[in-house]
């Protein structure tokens, strides 16, 4: 089926006209570099880390590798025992995506549908602290968590200062503001003459509502677990509580190159799988919201 001409950015009459012939070709070769430019850097790692030894370090380096050593895939997972990494990786992300969703997401509900008295200044503060750069809390943050006011509790080598930061995005909460503002009030009225309370309103009705936007924050999120280097490498001191980032980190000095290149295959390959299925939910979540009220 043919797309309608109102929808195109560019209508069937105006590409017949060179000059727009000429800037579409040179935006797409645009695009075709840009898309180069982000994919070769993950590419060449993966690729590399199956030349043997001997290839890995010739100079010129070959573009294309003539042998492909995948056995050390095997050797590499078991004899540095990143399934332990990978298994906390995993424990960091199922919490953060719980703090991120729940916190956030009601953070959204109480900006966009609540709306009590003085939650304009206090949503405008929120959108402020986006604005500051992430150094100027960096040490009394740290502070905080070796030693928690009034519980006066050492957080270092667990994964709850992870997580708990995680519970207060701005970009998130904005995310899920804009997305509840696009849900009628009607619906949440009806709920409430129903006899419904404002958190059953909240998982009963904006939840179900939500999934679009909400598989786009865990995207979001799980990308962000899995990149995230400074925190777990300045919280988690012990190395049976290591992240794959971090334990590749501290285990350069003992491990070769290749096996490094191994390593961040390991990491590279679970954020990008999980995009590649879930990444038609981020165009629904952005256009969803135009199709809620009908």
């Amino acid at each position: 089926m043919s797309t309608p001409n109102s929808t195109r950015l560019i209508s069937d009459l105006e590409f017949r006209q060179k000059p727009v012939k000429l800037l579409y070709g040179a935006l797409f070769l645009l695009m075709v570099a840009v898309t180069l430019i982000c994919l070769l850097p993950p590419i060449w790692i993966i690729v590399s880390s199956f030349k043997d030894l001997k290839e890995f370090y010739q100079v010129p380096p070959t573009l294309i590798p003539r042998t492909f050593q995948l056995d050390k895939l095997a050797r590499t997972w078991q004899e540095f025992s990143f399934m332990q990494y990978y298994i906390n990786t995993l424990l960091v992300t199922a919490g953060t995506l719980v703090f991120t969703v729940v916190f956030n997401g009601l953070a959204g509900y109480f900006f966009s549908k609540l709306k009590p008295r003085g939650s304009e200044l206090l949503f405008v503060l929120v959108l402020w602290t986006i604005l500051l750069p992430n150094t100027v809390g960096l040490v009394p943050l740290y502070s905080n968590l070796v030693d928690f006011p009034i519980l006066h509790l050492n957080l270092t080598n667990t994964y709850w200062p992870l997580w708990f930061m995680a519970a207060a995005n701005p970009v998130t909460i904005l995310i899920f503001k804009n997305f509840f503002d696009a849900i009628p009030d009607s619906l949440l009225e009806a709920a409430h003459i129903d006899g419904s309370t404002k958190m059953g309103i909240f998982f009963r009705i904006i939840v179900p509502l939500s999934g679009p936007v909400i598989v786009t924050v865990v995207i979001l999120a799980v990308n962000g677990v899995w990149n995230d280097f400074f925190w777990p490498f300045m919280l988690l001191k012990e190395q049976d509580m290591w992240t794959v980032i971090v334990a590749i980190y501290n285990l350069k000095t003992s491990l070769p190159q290749d096996i490094q290149f191994i390593g961040l295959t390991f990491a590279i390959v679970p954020p990008v799988l999980l995009f590649i299925v879930f990444q038609r939910y981020i165009m629904q979540g952005a256009t969803l919201s135009g199709s809620v009220k009908g």
